[in-house]
């Protein structure tokens, strides 16, 4: 524990009944974490099998269990759980299946898997935007941790009760493929634990002490998971901050902190309130910004940090011209610091915005990367690789055999798919046990037929070798049996196209390398996860990203455009009066800036054809005044900073003349 402060040290040492730790921003939380972790274990309070700590995404998770395996030497951290809140209702769920009426090697449908048989579900000609509205509604309820009976009787208008109708078929064909989705990994474990004592007493044996990171982003149901386990005595350690709780859109509930105390009377609060990443200057301009908003624990971030910069503000003629100056700003930073790329981050706060920014970073050949494009996992080759092995895994899976036995395609049209499904329904078989049903094979043509036994044939023979081979193998073989290799190479104009594309599938293989073993439920579980993994790293590129992305980064330059009203604070915000959270986004942009930070606006905007009038953001006035320079303010500054900016740039041309 050598380095930690007194807070710090206070909460690693707290071991006994519940406690929060409210971490402010480049507080040093996950240290704490996982020195807590280390002295549980090292003390002997608690051995490593029956701890668990939680977190929001598997990028965390992985690089906690880096940074725990690293303090705890040897075998000490053999069997402690380190995962998302996902990871960990798949895990209850595959243990205690039976006792919610779902079979070994259930399947676990993903986002474009729900939404298909959500829309097969409502009328026909059902528009996109109303199928998202009640995606979003099942979803809710789901994350409230409601069943469909709850929400039947929750319901208050006419589109709920339409939406609870739709949850309870919904439910009902999850049930006949032997699936759950996503929001159920968290939803089920809840019902079964808040009903079945003997099961909740072995979870709570299992699990001796639970550790949360990011609290104030659990929704309904998460939290309920959190007490479930927990227990009244509640040997746990809750993370989290308030003032960065920015996702209430997704369902997180920030008072689920409060709620703790009113749970857990005897809950002990630490605050951590040093920052160890950003200047002083910025954390000043931080702290007037988030007292603006209520605090049931009121804290205020210092730091030992030099004062730093003043805060550029920019007042740009529109976004274009926004855009221009920032790209130029970097080029200029980079090239006079000699700061890498990856040291400089543009925050907006819709992607809609980032477009501007690509054009003025292209025009002057600066590398970036826009976090939100299209995800390795949504590629076309690695989905269809994915539902091989999901059909691998649970031959139940019907969503997995229709994507895989037309990828590649063979002579097994739409009509003959329909057929096979009216003759699977009449026989209740699931389609890849009918597609192996001779007497059923029959019914169809011949050509089709021959075709869907080959296919099983292939499947059977995959599933085989899942029993036997390591999964990264696996999916090498099933990349060159299935076709998926061949498909591609008539599908690429040429062998880099080709090149590219395999190297996708290759990824894929390398993303389950690590267990010894597959079988069909090991792999199962491993599909669940990874369909939900985080993306790669941007290498050494400007990072491009939404401020709701920015969470848990940080970057030694930060500039954050549009702020307008109407932008930042976002238009809905304003009228119905929901600021909190808006200035919350705004907070933890601003303390993702390790040295230097810049805000800027525009005056107008093309909107509907026609040039609009743009007033700056509210928040601009909540800064303080002394940490800012406004263009224009400062005419000494500002004419430093022209003729510095001018000399980096003539240096650049005389390079590129140089060669």
């Amino acid at each position: 524990m050598q380095g930690l402060n007194p807070p710090q040290r206070a909460a690693v040492l707290h071991t006994e009944g519940p406690l929060l730790v409210l971490a402010g921003a480049g507080s040093g939380k996950t240290r704490v974490i996982v020195e807590k972790i280390a002295h549980l274990v090292g003390s002997g309070r608690m051995p490593a099998r029956r701890i668990a700590a939680i977190t929001f995404t598997n990028k965390a998770a992985r690089e906690m269990k880096e940074r725990v395996g690293r303090r705890l030497k040897g075998d000490a951290a053999e069997g402690l759980t380190l995962c998302t809140f996902h990871a960990l209702g798949l895990r209850l769920l595959q243990i205690e299946h039976a006792r919610l009426g779902l079979r070994r090697g259930f399947s676990v449908f993903d986002a474009d898997d729900t939404a298909a048989q959500l829309k097969d579900l409502l009328p026909p000609g059902t528009k996109p935007d109303a199928l998202e509205a009640m995606r979003a509604l099942v979803s809710r309820a789901k994350n409230t941790g409601l069943s469909p009976e709850q929400a039947e009787a929750a319901a208050q208008s006419p589109r709920e009760r339409e939406a609870a109708a739709l949850y309870a078929r919904y439910q009902q064909r999850l049930a006949a493929f032997n699936a759950v989705d996503f929001d159920d990994l968290i939803r089920l474990p809840v019902q079964l634990l808040e009903s079945d004592p003997e099961c909740v007493a072995a979870w709570r044996e299992r699990i001796g002490y639970l550790l949360v990171d990011e609290c104030q982003d659990t929704n309904d149901a998460q939290y309920r998971l959190l007490k479930a386990i927990a227990g009244p005595k509640g040997d746990f350690t809750c993370v989290g901050d308030d003032d960065q709780s920015i996702y209430a859109w997704r369902g997180a509930n920030p008072d689920n902190l409060l709620q703790l105390g009113r749970d857990y009377p005897a809950l002990t609060v630490i605050k951590l309130e040093q920052n160890y990443r950003c200047s002083r200057r910025v954390l000043r301009a931080a702290n007037a910004l988030i007292a603006h908003n209520p605090h049931e624990h009121p804290k205020t971030l210092w730091s030992d940090n030099p004062d730093g910069e003043r805060i550029r503000v920019w007042e740009c003629r529109d976004a274009a011209h926004e855009a221009e100056k920032v790209a130029a700003e970097i080029q200029f930073l980079a090239q006079a610091r000699q700061a890498p790329w990856s040291d400089f981050c543009v925050l907006f706060r819709g992607n809609h915005q980032s477009r501007p920014l690509e054009k003025a970073l292209q025009l002057l050949r600066i590398p970036y990367h826009l976090t939100g494009g299209t995800a390795f996992l949504d590629r076309g080759e690695v989905k269809d690789a994915l539902a091989w092995l999901r059909l691998v895994a649970n031959p139940e899976d019907d969503a997995a055999f229709l994507r895989a036995v037309q990828s590649p395609r063979r002579d097994v049209g739409a009509t003959t798919l329909a057929r096979l499904a009216e003759l699977a329904q009449q026989a209740q078989l699931p389609l890849a046990r009918a597609a192996e049903s001779i007497s059923l094979l029959k019914q169809l043509p011949a050509r089709a037929a021959g075709a869907l036994q080959a296919f099983s044939d292939l499947v059977r023979g995959l599933r085989a070798d899942a029993a036997r081979l390591p999964p990264a193998e696996l999916v090498r073989r099933l990349n060159e049996r299935s076709g998926l290799l061949a498909m591609l190479r008539a599908q690429c104009r040429d062998e880099a196209a080709f090149q590219r594309r395999r190297a996708n599938l290759d990824e894929l293989a390398d993303w389950f390398d690590g267990p010894k073993t597959a079988g069909p439920g090991e792999l199962a579980a491993a599909l669940a996860l990874l369909a939900h993994a985080d993306k790669g790293e941007a290498g050494n590129q400007v990072r491009l990203m939404s401020l709701h992305a920015a969470k848990g980064l940080e970057f030694r330059y930060v500039f954050i455009v549009g702020m307008e009203d109407g932008n930042l604070p976002h238009e809905a915000s304003l009228e119905e009066g929901r600021l909190d959270e808006e200035r919350r986004l705004l907070y933890v942009g601003i303390t993702r800036a390790k040295e230097q930070l810049w805000l800027s606006y525009a005056k107008e905007a093309q909107r509907w054809g026609e040039r609009v009038r743009l007033l700056p953001s509210r928040f601009l006035d909540e800064l303080p005044a002394a940490e800012l320079q406004r263009d224009g303010a400062d005419p000494v500054a500002d004419a430093a900073h022209r003729q510095a900016r001018a000399q980096a740039g003539f240096a650049a041309i005389a390079a590129l003349l140089g060669d």
